[in-house]
């Protein structure tokens, strides 16, 4: 198991995981390219590699110490293995060796198990934003975490 940087090369696999995953937000390729272009705001991509395939991966950008978690997908087959604990621990390894202060994201209220993951990563629900989802429509838990 591999947690590494993404690459614009990785852009074609996290396609496919989106593609195949009901809850991740689904991007164009020029929304993944923004990722890797170096404009602001600042931002991470990390990838979950088993063996040479791409198992997961997570997207987050930077504003003044705070992060916000934009995407997140990991692969049906790969789930319930801890690779999302994983990916999402070394995100937050690297944000608070870098002094940031706080991370954000927002998940559907019904997606259960992303919600116990940041739950047990002692990030506290912060609000909701009604009917932040379409297809099917749904609101968004905002959670926060804060590096004390």
């Amino acid at each position: 198991m591999l947690i590494r940087s993404a690459t614009p090369a990785d852009i074609p696999a996290m396609m496919r995981l989106v593609n195949h995953s009901g809850t991740a937000a689904h991007w164009s390729r020029e929304q993944y390219e923004r990722v890797f272009g170096g404009d602001s705001p600042r931002r991470v991509a990390l990838v979950i590699e088993e063996g040479t395939a791409l198992q997961g991966f997570l997207v987050a950008h930077e504003v003044a110490g705070e992060w916000e978690i934009e995407n997140v997908a990991v692969a049906g087959a790969a789930r319930r293995r801890g690779l999302g604990t994983r990916l999402l621990g070394e995100f937050l390894a690297r944000v608070r060796a870098e002094g940031g202060r706080t991370v954000f994201l927002e998940v559907r209220e019904s997606n259960r198990a992303a919600r116990l993951l940041y739950e047990k990563w002692a990030f506290i629900e912060n609000g909701r934003r009604i009917s932040y989802y379409a297809q099917p429509q749904e609101d968004a838990i905002v959670y926060r975490l804060s590096f004390t």
